[in-house]
């Protein structure tokens, strides 16, 4: 029997601390748990991350369980669990702040890591736990060490003060593929010195790294989508009301990184994320179940 297609998360595990309450989360936790929810057992997804020896890292790997997600390459490290407290403004946008030196900024460079990046068909990586230098190198480790075929999908995530020039060059001299947003891209753009219409600015940083697809996600205005082939793909936003935007991102990744290993045409692969993230939006917490309607249609998986 073939092998499944091999999905990997890789990066940070925390805890998003509500005023009502933690709930599980972390931007490569989010991306791998709606890879599960969407691609109803087509796929292998993995977590490669860190957990502490405490009691919100054994909750981690319970609600990982629960999400059907592999949790073979999280390791358990001494350092506490990571948590960020979430404060919602009166739209439901979320602003963070992060507990430092905790379990994700630990990542360990091991053999089951290496073994998992060589059979990895999707990579999901982010600039947020390449905060700290170990994670930093174990990250870049692991993706280049995936197969040429491997989609490398960056997810750049601009949390001050955790960023800088240097991991976000790096990291995409590394991708094949890149996701942001609308209050990022001009930041992108102004340190590459890139002028011009989103589109324009999109297609230059295309250009100049290689990259398969690129999206930018632009909340109510919608998405846009560029593949290296000429296509691309405007699509307008939908009104949905909004309990929290926490996740919704990350579901958009997730099915973006789905629709383009299934090579969906551009126009649907946008539909499917934008649905998928407008549902997130209307939920409270990151990982909410999906509904079937939302799933990978099961024609495309033969």
């Amino acid at each position: 029997m073939k092998p499944l297609p091999v999905i990997v998360g890789l990066g940070e595990v925390l805890w998003d601390v509500f005023p009502d309450g933690p709930r599980f989360g972390g931007a490569p936790t989010n991306f791998v748990c709606s890879a599960v929810g969407l691609g109803r057992g087509q796929f292998e997804v993995v977590l490669a991350s860190a957990v502490g020896h405490d009691e919100l890292g054994q909750l981690a790997l319970a609600a990982l369980n629960d999400h059907q997600v592999n949790i073979a390459t999280v390791a358990r490290v001494n350092y506490p669990t990571g948590q960020v407290d979430v404060t919602l403004d009166e739209h439901g946008h979320a602003s963070y702040e992060f507990a430092s030196n905790t379990s994700w900024d630990h990542l360990p460079w091991t053999n089951e890591f290496e073994k998992l990046a060589n059979r990895t068909n999707v990579v999901c990586f982010g600039t947020l736990a390449q905060r700290s230098d170990q994670s930093q190198r174990t990250i870049q480790q692991f993706v280049a060490s995936t197969p040429p075929s491997c989609l490398r999908l960056l997810d750049i995530n601009l949390r001050s003060p955790f960023w800088n020039q240097d991991v976000i060059l790096q990291s995409l001299a590394l991708a094949s593929a890149l996701k942001l947003n609308d209050s990022e891209l001009p930041v992108i753009a102004s340190f590459l010195e890139l002028r011009g219409s989103d589109e324009a600015v999109l297609a230059q940083i295309m250009e100049r790294y290689s990259l398969k697809v690129i999206a930018l996600t632009r909340g109510a205005n919608g998405s846009l989508l560029l593949r290296n082939s000429g296509g691309c793909s405007d699509l307008a936003g939908q009104p949905v009301n909004v309990v929290d935007t926490v996740g919704a991102g990350d579901a958009f990744t997730a099915a973006l990184a789905l629709g383009v290993l299934r090579s969906l045409p551009l126009d649907d692969i946008n539909r499917w994320a934008s649905d998928v993230a407008a549902f997130v939006c209307t939920q409270a917490g990151a990982t909410p179940r999906l509904p079937a309607t939302l799933c990978l249609p099961q024609e495309t998986l033969q």
